[in-house]
Order: C-alpha cells, then structure tokens, then sequence
C-alpha cells in the first residue's frame, strides 16, 4: 500500500479547512447584505453638504437627496445649499432627487403646475451638469393619481412619500414608496433599529431625514450625535445601504 506522506495530508487538510473558511465567509456576508436599505435627505439643507455628505463617505453608504428650491432656498444661503454645493454631491456619488421648484403639495396643484416645477429642478441639473433625477419626492408627503401619471410619463423610477412601513416590491408601486423611518428630534435609536429590522423578506427600509442639524425646520431635525448612532448601527450590523435609484439592482442582487 502507498503512504502519502504527512506533509500532504497536512497541506491537504489546510486547503480544505481555509474552503470551508471561505464559504463560511461568503454566507455570512451573503446574510448581512439581505436586509437593503435606503437613506433620503429632503429640503436642501446645508448640513447635507457640510456634514451629512462627508460622514456618510467615511462609511461608504450611498443616498438619495432631494432637491427643492422652497422655503427660503434663493435668500438664504447660510442654512440651505447652493447648487454648487449641490453639483458637488453629485460629484461624490450621491444621487440627487427631485422635490420640485416650490415645495408645494402636488394633491394642490394642477397637472400644468406641477410639470412646471419638476423641469425646473430637472433644468438646473441639467445647468449644472448633474445627473437628471430618477427618484422623486413628494412634499409634505402628499401624492395625487395626476402627479403619478405625470412622473411616470417624464421617466421617474422611484417616488417617496410618508408611512410608517417598509417598502415592499410585491405590492407597492415605486412610484408612491412608502417610508419606514422620519427622523425627527423625538426620534430615538430603538425606533430606527426596528425599521431597519423591517428590511426582510425582500422589503426594503426606506429612512427619511431632513437636515442633521436642520436649524430653520427643528420640527424635524436630526441630533449629529444621534445620527451618527443610527450610521453606526448600520455599519456593526452589515445593512447594505444605498440610493434610492439603485434599488432595482439591489433587490435583483439579492
């Protein structure tokens, strides 16, 4: 009978146990990245470009933010971005979103009106060399049957507004997600982790934020130090976290 010599068998056995390491690595990973979920910043808060957009670089974390030229958006420039600063999101990977020229409910608007204030958002990226929006956002989270004709028509994928739930792919239409986190100052870390756990069986969280800080609009506003919280939360649980015009791929990758 011919031995195989102990050196073979031990390289042997080496090899097998560092496949069995690798695979047991793959399902691990394949398992932390099942749970999708997809971080929104609404209003065209300074802080998004100052301190929202570099944190979430640190973290290599993709999101969406939506671009309104509302509220004082023209006048004050020290607590809402410029385009520039805008341009610059876009630059870093971010997806820029439509939340129309004047941040006005669209359920209040007619059909002429709110085509108006889509091309102006789409028009200034276009300006600045910024990708044209994909994923939209309903102000004040109010949707109307018109205003989903009509972004269907101009080629929107995704359309945000309110709720309390995840989004679920099987039944809900992309164009009126729902939203399954808003972040406001009352808002604590258990509550986020519970959305968050929403993110199963092919559903995906959708969280909303405003400014972090957001100093003209406290009513929503998110503490850093509570943020910062919830980014960790995602980072120690291996959540996969991305825009929202990304989402196709994700759910298909899954």
């Amino acid at each position: 009978m011919r031995l195989v010599p102990p050196i073979i068998i031990a390289v042997t056995a080496g090899v097998a146990c560092l496949v069995f390491m690798l695979c047991s690595q793959s399902r691990a990973e394949k398992s932390s990245d099942d749970r999708v979920v997809v971080l929104t910043f609404d209003d065209s808060v300074v802080s998004h470009a100052t301190y929202v957009s570099p944190l979430l670089q640190e973290y290599g974390f993709g999101a969406t933010f939506f671009i309104t030229e509302g509220f004082e958006f023209l006048v004050d420039k020290k607590h809402y971005m410029t385009w520039e600063q805008i341009q610059l999101l876009d630059t870093a990977g971010f997806e820029i979103g439509n939340h129309t020229r004047n941040h006005t409910p669209v359920s209040k608007q007619t059909i002429e009106q709110f085509t108006a204030d889509l091309e102006h958002i789409e028009q200034q990226c276009e300006k600045y060399g910024i990708t044209r929006p994909s994923s939209f956002c309903y102000p004040s989270y109010k949707t109307s049957e018109a205003a989903v004709s009509v972004l269907k028509e101009r080629g929107y994928r995704f359309a945000r507004a309110g709720g309390a739930r995840a989004f679920d792919p099987a039944v809900d239409d992309p164009l009126i997600l729902p939203q399954a986190f808003d972040g406001k100052p009352e808002s604590t870390l258990e509550q986020f982790k519970a959305a968050v756990d929403q993110a199963r069986d092919g559903k995906v969280a959708v969280m909303t934020f405003h400014g972090v800080p957001d100093i003209k609009h406290p009513w929503v506003n998110t503490d850093p130090e509570k943020f910062e919280q919830y980014l960790e939360y995602l980072k120690t649980e291996g959540v996969r976290v991305i825009a929202l015009r990304d989402l196709d791929e994700a759910l298909e990758s899954n």
